[in-house]
């Protein structure tokens, strides 16, 4: 069985989705980053780490691919066309969206307090409203890539429940329903479920 370490309430939320998504059992070591716990897994302690086996993994979206690939669910066969595809998608929400998200929070409470610069944080609220409206110009199907759910609408529903937790402006209507309507999976419902 798989073992996700990290806290319900940061990234290691996408890879605890997508094992829900893949049906696939896991158990769930809840800690927080740099923690002790953390640190078993990942000497940086970094969250989330995934255990499967005798392999431990690191990076969420890393390992939303991995599992994705291993279980041939929730994205499109390696050395496709369609795979291109999404894997630009992928690293374009990770460069647009994951990034922006990512620096606000260093600037807001990772980084220590005198080297914090909380004037960036308009200049990044600015940069994802634009790569949120870029994305919703893109969304044509009921998914990012077409008519199955991938790991891109996975990401970048994370992303957009972390924009709204910043305290980021909403996206518009289109985006703000099709990312309601991702949460109301049922996946996404039982992942939230679990311990913080």
């Amino acid at each position: 069985m798989y073992k996700v370490i990290g806290a319900t309430k940061s990234r290691a939320l996408r890879v605890m989705w997508m094992l829900e998504e893949l049906g696939e059992p896991y158990e769930h070591i809840a800690c927080g980053p740099r923690s002790d716990e953390a640190k078993q897994y990942n000497p940086s302690g970094k969250i989330p780490a995934l255990v499967d086996g005798d392999d431990v993994l690191t990076d969420s979206v890393a390992i939303m691919q991995y599992l994705a690939d291993k279980h041939g669910k929730l994205t499109a066969p390696a050395g496709t066309p369609a795979r291109a595809r999404q894997d630009a998608m992928t690293f374009w929400l990770i460069d647009e969206m994951d990034a922006i998200l990512w620096a606000a929070a260093k600037h807001s409470f990772v980084f220590p307090e005198e080297q914090r610069v909380p004037e960036i944080k308009d200049s990044l609220k600015s940069e994802f409203a634009r790569a949120a409206k870029i994305l919703s110009d893109r969304l044509e199907g009921p998914f990012l890539m077409g008519d199955s759910i991938t790991v891109p609408d996975l990401l970048a529903t994370h992303c957009i429940n972390w924009s709204i937790g910043a305290g980021f402006p909403s996206v518009d209507d289109k985006l703000g329903a099709w990312a309601k309507s991702t949460r109301e999976r049922p996946a996404f419902k039982a992942a939230t479920s679990k311990e913080a």
